[in-house]
């Protein structure tokens, strides 16, 4: 035992005096065992020793031959991330399941769809509802599209190269009618568009007055009051702005002469020179009788009297409260109004609501050679072009998402036209999804605090959709600089006009329910043929999910 537990320091001796080992395995041993195990144990030892001594010189040869071989023999790439692989398969794999739980929804959905009506033989599809049948198809093509890319990616080469296998995946051919948009430009049907003939006795004049609410009201009070004209064969005098809005840093007035081709509106000053100072309105006939003569208050007349104007005693033309407009037709404001005077007045006309159907359609009542006669100036028109081309790109929505003092106008009204913001954001994001999208014009009086959570909760597929507003002056942007040039700059009104016209050149327009402001972006869209077949109110057909109680 002493023996073998001594063999690593004869190796050594062995290895380091081979000559003595050498001398001593040539004397014969004079105690020999009967089976020589001793004398055979250090024998092989001895002759194996050198084979020992050079391992670390074979390990030092092999090794590099070895590693070529398995370089040259084996994918190195397949060996060592199949954990990884198999992690992003799996990831694959569950990604695919829920694209498939949403196209069997989707599916489902389309189905029940397609029963409509099915029990009734003479049932025929609205093209609403077809316009809808096409999107979901499509909708599910796109989730079936993803399901083949998601499942594919896991098979991508190293390089990200596309494989053999993906390659026999490529899209069929879908025809001619795969491009349908569900968003695209509404019909007008201007072929059925039915006008009459504005053509005024040049010296019977119409003087229009406009007082309820802000900007968005009195254009329509002076559209509804050239309608009137147009009906009484008059011209219509635009107020001062002594009394009323500085409307010619808003719209080109003459323009509307342009598109008629005739002289059919004057300015006051216009109107003060060709009555040679002699402003008299004959008869002041009141269109609403309630909740005061015309609409038109005391503080009013007086101003209108410190211009020079005299008239005498308002008179009803008959009983018409502003909070329940009657339907009137053009026989009734023409048996009532008409006068052989030189000048008339009927008060504020907003609530009027006469040929309400003519008057809505496209480019209005009034036959002309415009899209529409009452519509931006053409300044204000070249800087909303502008701002578009620097922020938004072609294909954008609008938002008119209006707040300030909304709450409780909204909440006297039944539903309440007043939305949370999660549940605005929801509305949002379908509308973004139909319309397909990258960007959001915001149009609003809001506060920071309210926006700021908007645009953290307007997200599809993991993507924030940017909402963006007219940002403040800076000289070193140049969109806005046509209007600062003409001293047009910091007005609100011009502000608010600029607002109006950039929605109204959007793809999609998203409007406040019971805003002025919003049915006259409506009215430009609709004149200019602008107007999308995904434009709505703000989650259109719901009602908010959490209500106030009033005061």
């Amino acid at each position: 035992m002493e023996r073998d537990s001594s063999s690593d320091e004869e190796d050594d001796r062995h290895n380091l005096i081979p000559q003595n080992d050498d001398v001593k395995h040539h004397l014969p041993s004079p105690h020999r065992s009967a089976f020589h195990i001793d004398d055979l144990h250090s024998t092989v030892r001895r002759r194996f020793a050198p084979l020992h001594f050079n391992k670390r010189y074979l390990l030092a040869v092999l090794l590099p031959l070895l590693i070529l071989v398995l370089y040259f023999s084996i994918d190195v790439h397949s060996l060592f991330p199949t954990h990884l692989r198999f992690d992003r398969m799996r990831e694959s794999e569950l990604r695919a399941l829920y694209l498939l739980r949403q196209q069997q929804l989707g599916l489902f959905t389309l189905w029940n769809t397609s029963q409509l009506g099915t029990d009734n033989n003479s049932f025929v599809p609205s093209a609403a509802l077809l316009d809808d049948v096409k999107s979901a198809v499509l909708k599910q093509i796109s989730f079936n599209k993803q399901i083949q890319q998601v499942l594919l990616s896991s098979h991508r080469t190293g390089n990200g190269s596309v494989s053999e296998s993906e390659a026999n995946f490529q899209d069929p051919s879908f025809g001619a009618g795969y491009g349908f948009d569900r968003c695209r430009r509404a019909d007008q049907k201007l072929s059925e568009r039915r006008t009459i003939e504005w053509k005024p006795k040049s010296n019977k004049y119409l003087f229009a007055i406009c007082v309820s609410g802000q900007m968005s009201n009195h254009l329509i009070c002076l559209e509804k009051h050239m309608f009137f004209a147009a009906l009484l064969n008059r011209v219509l005098v635009i107020p001062s702005s002594k009394v009323d809005f500085q409307y010619n840093r808003v719209l080109d007035i003459d323009r509307v002469n342009q598109c008629l081709g005739r002289k059919v509106v004057v300015s006051f000053e216009e109107f003060s020179v060709a009555r040679k100072n002699h402003m008299h309105i004959d008869r002041f006939i009141c269109y609403f009788s309630l909740p005061q003569p015309c609409f038109a208050d005391e503080e009013h007349i007086k101003k209108l009297k410190s211009l020079g104007i005299s008239m005498g005693k308002p008179e009803p033309a008959w009983v018409e409260d502003i909070k329940k407009p009657n339907k009137r037709t053009v026989q009734d404001v023409q048996s009532k109004f008409a006068s052989d005077d030189d000048v008339i007045a009927i008060g504020d006309v907003f609530y009027a609501d006469v040929e309400q159907d003519w008057v809505m359609q496209p480019g209005g009542p009034i036959a002309h050679k415009c899209k529409t006669l009452i519509e931006p100036s053409r300044l204000i028109m070249l800087t909303a072009q502008r701002f578009i081309q620097t922020f938004l790109g072609k294909n954008f929505i609008a938002l008119h998402f209006r707040r300030h003092g909304f709450l409780k106008f909204c909440n006297v009204k039944t539903p309440s036209c007043f939305f949370p913001i999660p549940q605005a954001a929801d509305c949002i994001i379908r509308i973004v999804e139909k319309g397909n999208t990258p960007v959001i014009y915001l149009s609003t009086d809001a506060a920071e605090s309210e926006t700021s959570l908007l645009q953290s909760l307007v997200v599809l597929n993991g993507k924030a959709v940017p909402l963006v507003k007219r940002p403040p002056r800076n000289s070193a942007e140049k969109w806005d600089a046509l209007l600062y040039r003409h001293g047009l700059g910091d007005d609100s009104q011009v502000e608010a006009m600029l607002d109006k016209t950039i929605c109204a050149l959007s793809s999609v327009f998203i409007g406040a329910p019971g805003s002025t402001f919003t049915e006259d972006i409506l009215r430009l869209r609709k004149d200019w043929g602008s107007a999308s077949m995904c434009d709505e109110y703000l989650c259109q057909g719901e009602e908010p999910n959490f209500i106030a109680d009033n005061e």
